[in-house]
């Protein structure tokens, strides 16, 4: 526990010096607001799918299977209830400070903006847009969440896909861009729950050349060598004492 409270109030001196810091976020953020990662398959899971969840949340899967897709996406990626935790809460609060210029994150939930942040790059989408194929109209969360089977346009009956990005698809390049040029220009940098171990999205780290490289993730990371304060903790946990 005294390591944990040097190393939050190591975290602390980092914030008070510096005016540039991205956070770079995955999972781990939104665990601690209930959001599961569902690579950690639970046996209820095991029962219901007859594929691993990145097989269903692939391009292939979507088009060939797009019923079961949506089954497994109504219910293990949409969550309603999902308030902000106490990271989201503090990046919001360090963001209106002038600390935090930016928030990169993989994560699809929204919680971010809900918490306040206003600079937040979505790497992987988010569950909240939702766009016909065919003539582009929006929908919400709700729609799909109301709607039976594959959800179709109120407007054409076109087939609705979420605004996630489905493994085999590429990440949108002006995300990308906006991405590595604050990363690029950050003099800190946390990266905080997550394993880095989703690519090409993990690879945009590399561009960091600031003073500073935080990580904060309950596992261990490819960057733990590299980082200047490594801390082992919920990042929920460590958040709610700066």
């Amino acid at each position: 526990m005294e390591k944990l409270n040097e190393a939050v109030r190591e975290l602390k001196d980092i914030v008070n010096r510096y005016d540039n810091i991205v956070f770079f976020g995955g999972a781990g953020v939104s665990t601690e607001s209930g959001i599961p990662d569902f690579r950690s398959v639970d046996g209820l899971y095991n029962q219901q799918y007859d594929y691993p969840p990145e097989t269903i949340l692939s391009h292939t899967f979507y088009r060939r299977q797009p019923e079961e897709f949506y089954r497994f996406y109504r219910n293990k990626m949409l969550f309603t209830g999902a308030k902000p935790n106490a990271a989201h809460l503090k990046l919001a609060e360090l963001e209106q400070k002038g600390k935090v210029r930016a928030v990169i994150t993989q994560n699809i939930d929204g919680l971010h903006q809900a918490a306040g942040s206003k600079v937040v790059l979505e790497l992987h989408g988010s569950v909240l847009r939702n766009y016909c194929e065919s003539c582009g109209q929006f929908y919400d969360m709700k729609y799909i969440l109301d709607s039976r089977g594959v959800p179709r346009c109120q407007k054409c009956g076109g087939p609705i896909k979420p605004d996630v990005v489905l493994y085999e698809e590429g990440l949108d390049q002006k995300t990308i861009n906006a991405a590595v040029r604050y990363i690029h220009e950050a003099r800190v940098l946390i990266i905080g729950g997550t394993s880095l171990a989703v690519y090409p999205a993990a690879g945009l780290v590399d561009y960091f050349q600031g003073d500073k490289l935080v990580v904060i993730n309950k596992a261990s990371t490819p960057r733990d060598g590299y980082a200047d304060l490594l801390i082992q903790a919920p990042i929920g946990e460590v958040f709610s004492q700066l």
